[in-house]
């Protein structure tokens, strides 16, 4: 019997997982529209706490060009905006939907959704992690260089407590990349996870050190959603803590500026850094699709 697959986190997958993902993008993005339709006869739904642009769009349009039919759940429009415990929604929703992709506050909920539901789940961005973010700009920078990440030097500038920075380390210490993390100490990643994730993680508020010979720059906004009451001071703590050119130049010759959007011109990027790589980071939204794609397929096969 086949073990059911969801995607909870990249800490609960193997860099062995990770590749047999990655290795699948290219097909879905070079024959877009002419692959199989392993969902077909199926219906998956998108439950979404927080609102999503790229997200959204490209779960939906993905899950349909997948086969499947697409039910859009906003958790204020069901029973889980008034309080009904995720392991009923689970429970209820795993009786008559064949997938889900949930993008919610707790990553406890999606663990719990997986859970009761029984169906093959997507964590589509939690407090805790961001992993189909992390495939995609894995995938866009191998297919940028055409080279493998392992080996290569990754450096998030920002916010290096939140989810985007959390699932990098994960990536980082599976696929043998070195990533640095150029944030304020109080930003910082906590010590037991990167005791947990192990790997070559660097830490620092040190923003030119972190950036030298660097061949990823890479930032997120200041104030993710939950945090807008600390947005003011955020915004000061952070504040030098961006990307612009003169962080590019120390960076390596051709280095990738990336951005999982959306950007807030200013603040995480300037907006001559942002426009002069704009192919890259439009780039990368645009692999959300694909890599996506990928992992659902990756699921259920």
């Amino acid at each position: 019997m086949r073990t059911m697959k969801h995607l909870l986190s990249l800490e609960a997958l193997s860099g062995t997982e990770m590749r047999e993902i990655l290795n699948r993008v290219p097909a879905f993005k070079n024959h877009r529209g002419r692959h199989d339709r392993p969902l077909a006869g199926q219906t998956w739904a998108l439950i979404f706490s927080k609102s999503s642009t790229r997200t959204r769009v490209s779960f939906e349009v993905g899950l349909r060009e997948l086969g499947a039919e697409v039910l859009f759940l906003n958790a204020g429009d069901i029973q889980l905006g008034r309080g009904e415990p995720i392991r009923d929604t689970a429970r209820v929703l795993g009786r008559m939907i064949h997938g889900a992709v949930i993008r919610t506050f707790a990553q406890q909920d999606v663990e719990d959704f997986a859970r009761f539901s029984g169906i093959p789940t997507v964590n589509a961005l939690t407090d805790a992690e961001h992993p189909c973010q992390i495939l995609t700009d894995i995938f866009t920078f191998e297919e940028q260089r055409g080279q493998s990440i392992e080996g290569k030097v990754v450096t998030f500038v920002g916010d290096g407590a939140c989810n985007v920075p959390a699932s990098w380390i994960w990536a980082a210490a599976r696929l043998g990349f070195e990533l640095r993390i150029a944030a304020p100490k109080a930003y910082q990643p906590e010590a037991e996870l990167l005791r947990r994730a192990g790997g070559s993680i660097v830490c620092t508020e040190d923003l030119d050190a972190a950036a030298t010979d660097a061949d990823v720059l890479y930032t997120d906004v200041w104030v993710s959603m939950g945090k807008e009451a600390e947005g003011a001071q955020r915004l000061k703590d952070l504040a030098g803590y961006r990307i612009n050119e003169a962080l590019v130049r120390r960076a390596k010759p051709g280095a990738l500026v990336m951005h999982c959007l959306p950007a807030y011109r200013g603040k995480e990027i300037t907006e001559e850094t942002l426009e002069a790589h704009a192919d890259t980071i439009f780039r990368e939204a645009e692999n959300r699709l694909h890599t996506q794609k990928a992992i659902v397929d990756w699921m259920v096969r």
